[in-house]
């Protein structure tokens, strides 16, 4: 039975704006690409205003349903495992800002003003929630609250265009102390616990992001790729590579919105490969930057057709979803 236009507007759920973590995060990839590998075409020139539109499209979306629905939004927002998602709105924002940072100078600085300003909020409230609570269990632990405190590791990127540099390594800093912490929960929660439930299993691409992205940060911040750069980079490569010799499990997965967890942090290694590349001038990461680049792309668009196939068949905004 078909759900009516106003029940799927009240289920549109906040993970939405993964896609705009995503997608974004696809056209600074190929933004950087344009640079190392001077490829004589830029496609990027077209996909971060797509990115863009496709924000305000979402925005849209989940502000009508604030107004509508509040109370549906309020239980998202205090709801033990879908809380992490809410961040996923200010990160688009700051993404949206790396990537027009150029372009539109000054509507960067706003998405980068806003966003920050949002981030270091939702970051404050999800972690208050997190020290004062009577309903959270390790079972309800996934990779996805990765997301409130390790998102401010992106802000150092356009935030030292738009900022002094003291705010972008408040920033950094309070990514890079938690990241450690979360992860070593996390392997706790995932060897001495039950498996993730299917839809989440996605989000275990995320443990690739934090030292991706931290990767892209030091080197912006430092303008060079040193000892701690290749750590970071290191760190995320294995995490991409224990996760590609298990393909073969992820490929049978039933289709969720959290698929679009595959796309960012595989971006954000594609673009650390490509810095690489270019601080190194190694053969090897300017092949294994073009290989990611290429696998990204293909992602990118698997997901595009899935997910529309997904709202055609009203797979997705629909109870339980």
């Amino acid at each position: 039975m078909n759900e009516p236009p106003s029940s799927r507007l009240k289920n549109f759920p906040v993970a939405w704006f993964s896609m705009i973590m995503g997608f974004t995060g696809f056209s600074i990839a190929w933004m950087r690409a344009e640079t190392v590998y001077d490829v004589g075409f830029a496609p990027s020139c077209v996909l971060r205003w797509i990115a863009l539109g496709l924000f305000v499209l979402v925005a849209v979306l989940y502000a009508a349903k604030a107004a509508k629905y509040p109370g549906a939004v309020r239980e998202e927002f205090t709801h033990p495992v879908k809380q992490a998602f809410g961040p996923t709105i200010s990160i688009g924002m700051i993404l949206l800002s790396i990537a027009l940072l150029h372009d539109a100078p000054r509507l960067s600085f706003w998405l980068w003003s806003v966003g920050t300003l949002l981030h270091l909020a939702l970051t404050l409230y999800v972690m208050s929630s997190w020290m004062h609570h009577t309903k959270y269990e390790i079972t309800h632990m996934n990779p996805a609250w990765f997301i409130p405190v390790v998102g401010n590791i992106l802000v150092p990127i356009a935030g030292l265009h738009h900022a002094p540099v003291e705010i972008s390594w408040f920033f950094f800093s309070i990514g890079l102390f938690f990241w450690p912490v979360l992860t070593a929960i996390l392997f706790y929660r995932l060897i001495f616990h039950t498996s993730l439930p299917e839809r989440f299993v996605p989000t275990l691409f995320i443990f690739i992001a934090p030292p991706a992205v931290g990767f892209i940060s030091w080197y912006n911040l430092g303008g060079q790729v040193d000892a701690f750069a290749h750590v970071l980079y290191g760190v995320a490569l294995f995490f991409a590579l224990l996760l590609a010799v298990q393909a073969n499990y992820f490929v049978r997965l039933k289709f969720f919105l959290s698929w679009w967890a595959y796309s960012f942090p595989l971006a954000a290694l594609t673009i650390a490969t490509m810095i690489m590349a270019k601080e190194t001038g190694l053969g090897f990461y300017r092949g294994l930057g073009i290989a990611l680049l290429a696998i990204l792309t293909l992602l990118i668009v698997l997901l595009l057709v899935r997910t529309a196939i997904a709202v055609a068949r009203r797979e997705i905004c629909v109870e339980g979803h």
